[in-house]
Parts: C-alpha cells; structure tokens; sequence
C-alpha cells in the first residue's frame, strides 16, 4: 500500500510551512495540517489519514496525551503515530514508542529528505 494522506500535529506556523514544502511539493503527499491535539481528534476521521505526524510539545494538549487519545478510539487505534521532537534522548524514544509511536523523527529535520524519511518509517512498519 502506497502511503498518499498524512496528518499533521503541529502549532508552529513556520513548521507548518516548511512541511508542506517537504510533504506536498517534495513529497507529494495529501496533507492535512492541524495546529493542536484537539484540532486533529475532531479532523482525524474525516481525512482518514494513513499516517500522523505529530509534535511532541504543544499547549493545550500535548503529542503524547493526544496519542493515547487517538489509541483510545477505536477506529484511530490502528493509525501509525510518528513523533516529530528535538528531544532524542533514548529514554524519551522509548517512552513514546510505549505510548504506541512506530518511530520518532529528530527536529529539525531536513525539509529535502523529511518525505523520504517517513517513507522509510512506512516501509518499515509495513514490512
């Protein structure tokens, strides 16, 4: 399966911009960009993404509170979380992948190779 719509969790404006160059025009993925946790549990299963990208820090709630929001629900449970954070501490990492995160993405990232990046988390997860 070919990954096309993600969604993205994240409440900076300009790393809003720079991943929908890294995303639609780089990578040309649909995308949907949400600004808050709450914003992407009520747009979630209208776009019916196939992946989420999802910041770890945010106000209001944050990346992880928001994961396990998404796992609680049935028919988002099985969606593959990737979080996007400049915390790569291994302690960190393992906690968001206990939370149910396929992998984490390190910030910055590189807006030339963020799509190829998460194409490889794809793979992985579907291998």
């Amino acid at each position: 399966m070919t990954l096309q719509r993600i969604l993205y969790v994240e409440d900076e404006p300009l790393v809003q911009t720079i991943a929908k160059v890294a995303l639609v025009k780089v990578g040309g993925f649909n995308l949907r960009i949400c600004d808050s946790g709450a914003q992407a549990l009520q747009e979630v299963k209208a776009f019916a993404p196939q992946l989420i990208l999802l910041d770890v820090v945010m106000p209001g709630m944050d990346g992880p509170a928001t994961l396990v929001q998404l796992r609680q629900d049935p028919d988002t449970a099985a969606i593959p979380v990737v979080f996007l954070t400049a915390n790569t501490d291994p302690k960190e990492i393992a906690h968001y992948r206990s939370l149910g995160a396929v992998d984490v993405i390190a910030k910055p990232y590189n807006p030339m190779t963020l799509a190829e990046q998460v194409r490889q988390v794809w793979a992985a997860h579907h291998a």
